[in-house]
């Protein structure tokens, strides 16, 4: 059950251990397996990159997920801006940590079969990534 965390950055993540198993406690709270999974750490330039090559858009977003699942069976490759993490931090008034881990879960409920395409689904998906964060609390 490999889990990465790559950096084309910088940045480095903190507390490594501690978010593999809170990443892993909340794929089987969603009742998943996991798998292989990346979490890879970018500039702005290199997610718009990503973005316009495999998505067609032209626009900045703080993550991209490469679902590679197979049922209930997690795998994927999970891309996050910092530069977009650290912007939405100051926006919301957030820390930064705080943005990111909500980003990374972001990422990992994708793979569960989350969407976040209409005001419904966005709404759950908020309701799944606010669970998740309490258990990273605890």
């Amino acid at each position: 059950m490999p889990l990465q965390f790559n950096s084309s950055t910088s940045f480095r993540l903190k507390n490594k251990a501690r978010l593999k198993s809170w990443v892993f406690s909340v794929i089987r709270a969603e009742k998943c397996v996991p798998s292989e999974i990346s979490f890879n750490f970018v500039s702005d330039e290199e997610l718009l990159a990503i973005n316009k090559k495999y998505l067609k858009h032209k626009t900045l977003t703080d993550i991209i997920t490469f679902d590679y699942s197979k049922g209930t069976t997690l795998s994927g490759e999970i891309y996050i801006s910092i530069d977009r993490v650290r912007e939405n931090a100051k926006t919301f008034k957030n820390p930064v940590d705080t943005e990111l881990h909500r980003v990374m879960i972001h990422g990992v409920l994708h793979l569960a079969g989350y969407t976040d395409k209409g005001p419904k689904n966005k709404a759950e998906m908020i309701r799944a990534e606010d669970r998740a964060l309490r258990r990273l609390i605890q």
